[in-house]
């Protein structure tokens, strides 16, 4: 097809994410990718500066992730899990009970970080139904909080500000905390989890688990708030005996700059997911990992099975690639690559804040964030970027970037130049 072509049948026949199948954003057809970099149909190259929605973190085509794709296809591309196993299933388990905190130590697979989140939630009750507290059936969690489009996700994203307040009225209610105010790098004030704590200290005896992006709030409004908040969290819950999930769907293998960002604290979660850059950006995979307590828990009380069995669960070509993107990471100096690309960050996005638009620039690990004083149009702002040779796009208020780990730093800079150039001529409209 040429790209019109593709343009008016993606038009005609698509409905993409958040957007209106009769007024759509503009859309740009990819022909293929490799790097950091996408090429258009029409023969225009962008340098990626979203990862894919945050996954692809050793970028396009890396011959290490294909290779593991293509060998492990030639064995079997999928088979059930319900009464099978395999070796890329068990290998990718022992690695992320290698590489999590220590006491998790169960791993359940599913196909994606909102299904994961939906696992999670069902341990929590289930865990409670095993021991006979069936009252325990209600979330505890703070707002500007994203867990995922599902329905058990979205009842745990924040119900006002959030992208599903549409369905509140059908989604099972939960408890709402403050938002931590205390950003990542403040002096700790123990007011910030005053919220959490007196939520906590009422509604306990409903109240299964706490949920928690921990140190990152990632599409509820890419907020950094104070490790020490995960610490509190913890001890809040073992106080008033409430199970402790993260999220780190969005956060998980070295975004924040840690491995996992609950390690920016003291804390080891009951549950956590992950998802998103576990494939490295190759297929769909999320885990939920937990504790023997909760494991052994649900085992041996109520029903002695989790109810919960996706078709696709553990599909040997995704925990393949899975295998083999935590090995590269591992092997490619992913640290010192995410700490370069924070400098590079806070030192460039930082000219945005003698623009009168800017509210705010934030950076943590390979996160950088522009926050402006109205949302944008995305009807115009991805074509500005196209226009200026690189992929972002932002939402909301917020133009945002989390590049894959092998950009250079003149891509890097490319992407911040955009961001300028962008920002500023949006100042102009005012």
């Amino acid at each position: 097809m040429s790209y019109k072509t593709l343009i008016d049948a993606d038009r005609a026949l698509l409905w993409h994410p958040y957007a209106s199948m009769v007024d759509p954003p503009p859309v740009f057809p990819v022909a293929s990718a490799r790097g950091v970099r996408l090429t258009l149909a029409d023969g225009r190259e962008l340098i990626d500066g979203m990862a894919s929605w945050w996954c692809a973190i050793h970028g396009y085509n890396h011959p290490v992730l294909n290779e593991a794709v293509s060998t492990q296809l030639q064995a079997m591309a999928h088979v059930m899990f319900g009464g099978l196993t395999h070796e890329p299933a068990v290998s990718l388990a022992q690695k992320l009970v290698d590489v999590t905190p220590r006491e998790l130590q169960a791993v359940f697979f599913a196909d994606s970080g909102s299904v994961s989140v939906e696992v999670a939630i069902k341990m929590a009750i289930q865990y409670w139904v095993a021991r006979g507290r069936l009252d325990k059936q209600r979330l505890l969690t703070i707002r500007q909080g994203y867990h995922g489009d599902t329905f058990g996700a979205m009842a745990v994203c924040d119900p006002v500000t959030g992208m599903h307040s549409l369905f509140n009225d059908v989604l099972p209610g939960h408890y709402f905390a403050d938002t931590p105010r205390v950003r990542f790098d403040e002096e700790w004030r123990d007011d910030d989890v005053k919220s959490l704590k007196t939520l906590a200290e009422k509604h306990h005896k409903e109240i299964a688990a706490v949920i928690l992006e921990p140190v990152v709030q990632g599409a509820g409004g890419m907020w950094f708030y104070s490790p020490e908040y995960l610490n509190k969290a913890r001890e809040i819950c073992d106080q008033f005996d409430l199970l402790l999930i993260f999220d780190e769907i969005a956060t998980g293998f070295g975004r924040t700059g840690r491995l996992f960002a609950c390690e920016h604290s003291r804390v080891t979660p009951d549950i956590m997911c992950l998802g998103k850059a576990l494939t490295g950006g190759y297929m769909t995979l999320a885990a939920t990992l937990t504790n023997a307590r909760v494991a052994d828990t649900i085992s041996a009380g109520g029903k002695g099975v989790f109810m919960h069995g996706p078709t696709f669960m553990a599909n040997p070509l995704a925990c393949s690639v899975a295998l083999a993107s935590i090995h590269l990471l591992e092997q490619t100096g992913w640290q010192q690559r995410v700490n370069n690309i924070q400098r590079q960050l806070q030192a460039e996005l930082g000219a945005c804040r003698e623009l009168d638009n800017v509210v705010e620039v934030r950076v943590l690990g390979a996160i950088g964030v522009v926050e402006v004083d109205r949302p944008v149009d995305m009807h115009v702002v991805p074509q500005w970027f196209v226009e200026r040779g690189v992929w972002i796009r932002p939402f909301g208020r917020l133009i945002y970037i989390m590049p894959p780990y092998v950009i250079s730093a003149a891509e890097l800079t490319e992407l911040t130049d955009a961001i300028y150039h962008v920002v500023n001529k949006l100042s102009h409209q005012l």
